[in-house]
């Protein structure tokens, strides 16, 4: 090599480091607040903005109008809980200790996003459902980098929106107001779980708002109650029917939707907080769903076409289980309007918030940051995205095409997503070379080599 190849060669390196440096102290200096908000069960065809007709989400509806839209996010897995740990550490269900809704906590020294934006200096809050380890555990919200957790730690128990007790960091709050004799006497009990978890978010973020910080609001709405409901008579909790209380509906769907639009509400108020603390413009709010919409607790996905035009639900690797509504609001750095089909994931959110906080994030993890898709740029894509239900079931989407396997000897079935989207033609016989590319993938992740 010459001294002028030498010379050119140095001026590109120096280059990229400059601009690397750049953007890492560009964003160290401006680092925007991170609000990750995600709802519990709802459907990618339950918010106005996805085609729903029926429920009004007004406030969710102008996020996406002010902000952008994906069309191809995909939770990281089809339960609350394994898809909670494929986001929190940034590995996809086939990486993470877990592939099922088995009991976990997370181990003494995790490393997760929340961890390592407290690790950045990050103020870290959490408020809803955590579902990793109790109060005298290693799996604690505050001993998993938060600063402030307020909700339920037990999964069984976050699905009672009239609990007797909320936790904060490791404290048990009463709710006398919940404490009845006869469990299902529904006028007794006074505190609704959802409201109070609500009031706490906002209170983090006045507490906050002159420094970075990062929420993830992990609300509870609108999962069912699987015991069965005590405010309404069904399993879909809710202190009142609001604007649905008229409708010619069932109780069970007046209550859902009610459910549904008290939370875009309270997502209108954590908005118009932003707005009134003047920090709207260096604030990130992303808004998701944990997996499919249910069809628990009398509650029919039907009714209101809450998988919209996918196939399946919750507990489905079809995209109805797993496609999940994804919005990003970010005031004059997002364009206003617009729709990504970027195929993206669960696991990318510690990359991109990591990216965003202005860190280096880990290597050994299956997550791309999207931060170049919010910023109109060109977007690195992954070769696959995957998911692994226990043993037997798994699914891979490779560009357009999605592989489905619904039992353990069970045929890999194979779809195209562009010309079906719904997953009503099997092609694996029409297209036996990517029927075949795709199963490789599949055993490469069981066998490790991925």
């Amino acid at each position: 090599m010459n001294f002028a190849q030498r010379f050119a060669t140095h001026v590109m390196v120096l280059s990229a480091v400059v601009v690397a440096w750049s953007f890492s102290a560009h964003a160290a200096e401006e680092r925007p607040n991170i609000i990750y908000i995600m709802a519990d069960d709802l459907g990618y065809g339950d918010l106005g903005c996805y085609g729903q007709n029926r429920i009004k989400t007004p406030h969710i509806d102008r996020l996406a109008a002010e902000g952008l839209k994906f069309t191809d996010h995909y939770a990281g897995h089809t339960v609350c809980r394994p898809s909670r740990v494929v986001l929190l550490t940034g590995r996809h269900s086939g990486h993470t200790p877990i592939s099922s809704n088995a009991q976990y906590g997370f181990k003494k020294g995790e490393r997760s996003v929340t961890t390592l934006l407290k690790k950045a200096g990050y103020a870290t809050g959490g408020i809803g459902k955590w579902a990793l380890g109790g109060a005298d555990s290693a799996g604690s919200p505050i001993k998993q980098g938060f600063d402030l957790w307020f909700g339920y730690l037990d999964q069984g128990n976050a699905h009672n929106y009239y609990p007797e007790y909320l936790w904060q960091n490791e404290k048990k709050i009463p709710l006398p107001g919940n404490v009845v004799k006869q469990k299902r006497v529904a006028e007794k009990r006074t505190t609704y779980a959802h409201d109070l978890m609500t009031d706490a978010a906002l209170e983090f973020i006045r507490d906050n708002a002159s420094r970075p910080f990062c929420l993830q609001a992990h609300y509870t709405i609108p999962h069912a109650n699987n015991e069965g409901g005590r405010a309404t008579g069904n399993g879909l909790e809710i202190p009142d029917y609001g604007q649905y209380a008229d409708k010619d509906w069932p109780d069970t769907e007046k209550g859902f939707a009610a459910m549904v639009s008290r939370l875009d509400s309270d997502i209108g108020r954590m908005i118009a907080l932003l707005k009134e603390l003047k920090i709207e413009r260096r604030t990130v709010v992303l808004f998701t769903s944990d997996n499919g919409p249910h069809q628990e607790g009398g509650h029919k996905m039907e009714y209101f076409d809450s998988n919209g035009n996918l196939r399946g639900f919750k507990r489905d690797l079809y995209d109805g289980g797993i496609r999940v509504p994804m919005i990003v609001w970010w005031p004059e750095t997002v364009r206003a309007g617009a729709v990504t089909d970027h195929p993206s994931a669960f696991w990318d959110f510690l990359p991109t918030a990591c990216e965003l906080a202005g860190v280096k994030h880990p290597q050994d993890i299956d997550g791309i940051s999207y931060l170049p898709t919010l910023l109109g740029k060109k977007q690195s894509k992954h070769d696959h995205l995957y998911w692994q239900s226990g043993t037997a079931k798994v699914a891979v989407r490779k560009d357009n095409w999605k592989a489905v396997r619904v039992g353990k000897t069970g045929p890999l079935e194979l779809y195209d997503l562009t010309a079906d989207i719904g997953e009503k033609n099997n092609v694996a016989a029409v297209h036996p070379k990517v029927t075949a590319e795709l199963a490789k993938i599949i055993a490469d992740i069981a066998a490790g080599k991925r």
